[in-house]
């Protein structure tokens, strides 16, 4: 776990990011964390650890102890008091973000395969209008799997709004446009959102990066202080 964070580049230098392309077998879970993967078959079980290991990593380059990691109703990770996290796995790929709280109000990342989604998928988690643009993106720019990118983005945006409102987010319920030029993205609420420093959200931004056979997305909300 020494290769350099695929995903630092598109995170601004507050955030810490711990990131792998190997599992790490010898890793050692909490005990508590042990119980909650203890009937997981062994792809379960690496990505779990391998995630959580990138998280106490990253704890340690913020100067936090090393803590468990669990498991909130929803299956999210629950952070440590003080930090704001946000933990992403696929095939090949295991990396975790993290963040003190007054620099950062929430935060998500996700990793794909820069591939395209399977039959039926990309009608399941997309509006008319993002698969209308998606059609432009892919004549335009061939080579990225756009459709894969967009479900990468609304990962992202779910991650990042979990934890503000401790609700579900449909994928109808927000409109994501992806800058193919920019490596950014936004993410356009079709719902009522949380209150955010004292302002309604009505949206996300975000970047996006393919790299390695992968693309990475990732939302960071900064506090309104900075």
């Amino acid at each position: 776990m020494n290769e350099p964070a695929a995903i630092r580049s598109i995170l601004p230098p507050e955030v810490v990011a711990v990131d792998t392309f190997h599992d790490a077998h010898d890793g050692m879970l909490f005990a508590a964390e042990e119980k909650a993967v203890s009937r997981s078959v062994d792809k379960r079980r690496n990505e779990f650890t391998t995630a959580r290991i990138c998280a106490r990593r990253a704890m340690k380059l913020l100067g936090v102890p090393e803590q468990p990691i669990l498991r909130g109703d929803q299956g999210e990770p629950k952070w440590p008091a003080g930090l704001v996290g946000s933990i992403t796995h696929c095939a090949g790929y295991r990396g975790a973000v993290l963040a003190p709280r007054g620099d950062i109000v929430t935060l998500g990342i996700d990793a794909e395969p820069d591939d395209a989604l399977t039959n039926g998928v990309l009608e399941a988690i997309s509006l008319p209008e993002e698969r209308l643009a998606l059609q432009k993106l892919t004549r335009k720019h061939p080579g990225v799997a756009w459709d894969r990118l967009l479900f990468s983005a609304k990962e992202a945006v779910y991650k990042a709004w979990f934890p503000l409102t401790k609700r579900w987010l449909d994928f109808e319920d927000a409109m994501v446009t992806i800058d193919p030029d920019n490596g950014r993205f936004t993410a356009a609420l079709k719902v009522k959102g949380p209150y955010v420093s004292g302002a309604q959200l009505t949206g996300f931004s975000g970047r996006w990066i393919a790299t390695n056979g992968l693309l990475l997305a990732a939302i960071v909300v900064p506090a309104q202080s900075r």
